[in-house]
């Protein structure tokens, strides 16, 4: 399948109208933006719930509700198009779809997730829309309830490479609010015109919009959920003034800030899938570390976060992965919770992530409060939270090879990574050696060129060194032909030819890392599939992968393998944790909880 599959047409819906509509008639009323009609394939999801059965128990099977939405699919790219199977969502409360669309009510003048545990309106009252950001363009402020602002993120933004995936990670990843939006549309190659209009026909929102959306999702996480002043609230969620962030939480939350906080202190405990935090003052630390190593942290505050996710989510592979890899200095895994640093805008950060059932507790020293919505988002990245297993694992159980694996432990996720450029160096150091030498050299290049900081809890020591100061520095002691890859990597990134940040064009950058000396097929896919996000990277020439594949009786050479492959897509990427899953390996297995702090 060509690269083709990652694009899809924007739809310039007139008011009331829906693109295709010979399959579904024009019920709307004027200034509606999602309808009502029903669908002529709806009749597939036969009803096959009871009343009060819990969320996704019957309405929605997990094979329709696969097909349906399967990023393959042609309407997957605008759920909130599908009026009968987004109703249905509604009344079943099935929690598999928070994120994916959003329902406005009329009658009340209020947006819910999907799956609201309050009463569900009548059908003729529901509007649905593909971000919170539309709703509240719309005039709907966020239900005080559900907190639909608090959502998982739709998998479609990390799963697709057109122009409006690339500015939502972008968005996520605070660039309008560090750049505005000339500096997103200049990232993207678009005029802040062009941009705008792509955003407003697809989502219903400019990119002000979405991220006005995000600053105002942060600032409720930080009021309902720590003792922060009203400025540093402000400050720490991205507005610029007191007044805007004064407005904003009013107009979308219908309360003023200090009520915010006061009707949480006095409400009902926070559910299980939002989002909550508590700050905590800095720690004092001395000038100097007692072995003198390193100065004194400038850390000035820690916040714990419940990161949600779609379920179900096997951490096992997920963190056994990060911690077998893990570069020493810059990784570690303590008292049963993954650590790093990380570079951030205004300075760095030190993230703990610990696995739990409903939810990964995230724990987060941070240099700078403005950086708490980047930091956030890069965690949720490294971790794939914003996968929708349901749709990978349905796919790939079609495969009678790989549907064992699935059925055994379903819900694996791509260990990803918190900067793409420190993923693709390390994959090149990481060329034709084992995992314990990748990390050694890893350890090396850190220790010469890396930022040295204070961990006051634990055992990090350094920030991956920039691509600067790599350019400027010596090369790694690799040999000749991965150090010439290395340093020809290295400038690439530092002018640009190889673009890896989240709005890059993963055609183009695979391309730019074709070009280059010493970067073949195994290193290319391998950044496709950590560093820019392609849930269709196959790394063909893995040995693990070609191993996997023989065990469970797959062809294991690779021409076999790539056309077996091809039934897969758009999810081989995924089948790659499945396949290396058929190996007794460390990157298989959670790490004791004490034990091993490397």
């Amino acid at each position: 399948m060509s690269d083709s599959r990652w694009t899809w047409p924007v739809p310039h819906a007139n008011p009331g109208q829906v693109p295709a509509t010979d399959e579904l008639p024009d019920t709307g009323e004027p200034g509606e933006l999602a309808h009502t009609g029903k669908l002529a394939h709806t009749e597939q999801l036969a009803h096959t719930g009871k009343p009060g059965e819990p969320a996704g128990a019957g309405e929605l099977p997990n094979a329709a509700a696969a097909t349906v939405w399967s990023l393959g699919g042609r309407d997957s790219a605008a759920p909130h198009r599908d009026p009968e199977l987004c109703a249905r969502a509604v009344r079943s409360r099935d929690a598999r779809f928070d994120g994916w669309f959003f329902v406005a009510v009329t009658s009340t003048g209020i947006y819910c997730r999907p799956s609201c545990p309050a009463r569900a309106p009548r059908v003729e009252n529901m509007r649905f829309h593909p971000t919170a950001a539309s709703a509240q363009r719309a005039g709907f402020r966020a239900c005080k309830r559900c907190r639909p602002d608090a959502s998982p993120g739709s998998p479609a933004w990390n799963h697709r490479a057109d122009v409006v995936a690339r500015a939502m990670r972008l968005i996520a990843d605070g660039v309008v609010d560090r750049a505005g939006v000339p500096g997103l549309a200049a990232r993207l190659g678009y005029s802040p015109r062009q941009l705008e209009r792509q955003l407003l026909a697809e989502l219903g929102a400019g990119p002000l919009a979405l991220a006005r959306a995000q600053r105002a999702q942060t600032a409720r996480l930080l009021l309902e959920t720590t003792t922060m002043s009203m400025g540093d609230v402000a400050t720490a969620a991205g507005f610029r003034s007191i007044r805007a962030f004064n407005g904003t939480v009013r107009e979308i939350f219908a309360l003023a800030p200090g009520d915010l906080r006061r009707r949480a202190l006095s409400g009902p405990a926070v559910p299980a899938r939002a989002v909550s935090a508590r700050a905590q003052p800095a720690r004092a630390v001395s000038a100097a570390s007692a072995d003198g190593s390193a100065g004194g942290s400038d850390l000035i505050a820690t916040i714990t976060v419940r990161l949600p996710f779609r379920a179900p989510l096997h951490p096992d592979s997920l963190f056994g992965h990060l911690v077998a890899t893990a570069v020493p200095g810059v990784e570690e895994w303590r008292d049963g919770a993954y650590r790093r640093t990380l570079r951030t805008p205004h300075g760095h950060a030190i993230v703990a992530l610990r696995p739990l059932p409903d939810h990964i507790a995230c724990r987060l020293a941070l240099s700078d409060m403005r950086d708490l919505g980047f930091v956030i988002a890069r965690c949720r990245r490294l971790l794939d939270l914003d996968a929708d297993p349901t749709a990978v694992d349905a796919h790939l159980c079609t495969d009678p090879h790989l549907a064992p694996l699935v059925a055994r432990a379903p819900g694996r996720r791509i260990p990803r990574t918190v900067d793409p450029a420190e993923l693709a160096l390390r994959a090149v150091l990481g060329q034709q050696v084992s995992v314990a030498a990748a990390r050694t050299h890893a350890g090396r290049l850190v220790r010469a060129a890396g930022q040295p900081i204070h961990d006051p809890d634990g055992g990090l020591t350094h920030l991956w060194p920039t691509v600067a100061d790599l350019a400027d520095g010596p090369a790694p002691a690799v040999p000749a032909g991965r150090r010439r890859a290395f340093t020809a990597l290295v400038a690439a990134l530092v002018s640009g030819e190889a673009e890896l940040d989240e709005g890059g064009d993963w055609s183009r950058t695979r391309s730019a890392l074709a070009g280059l000396p010493g970067i073949g097929p195994w290193t290319i896919e391998t950044i496709a599939m950590r560093a820019l996000g392609d849930p269709d990277a196959f790394v063909l020439e893995d040995l693990g992968v070609r191993r996997g594949a023989e065990r469970i009786g797959l062809p294991a050479t690779p021409a076999a393998l790539l056309r077996r492959a091809a039934a897969w897509r758009p999810w081989r990427a995924y089948a790659v944790q499945y396949l290396w899953a058929a190996l007794n390996h460390p990157i298989n297995m959670m790490p004791p909880r004490e034990g091993d702090h490397s």
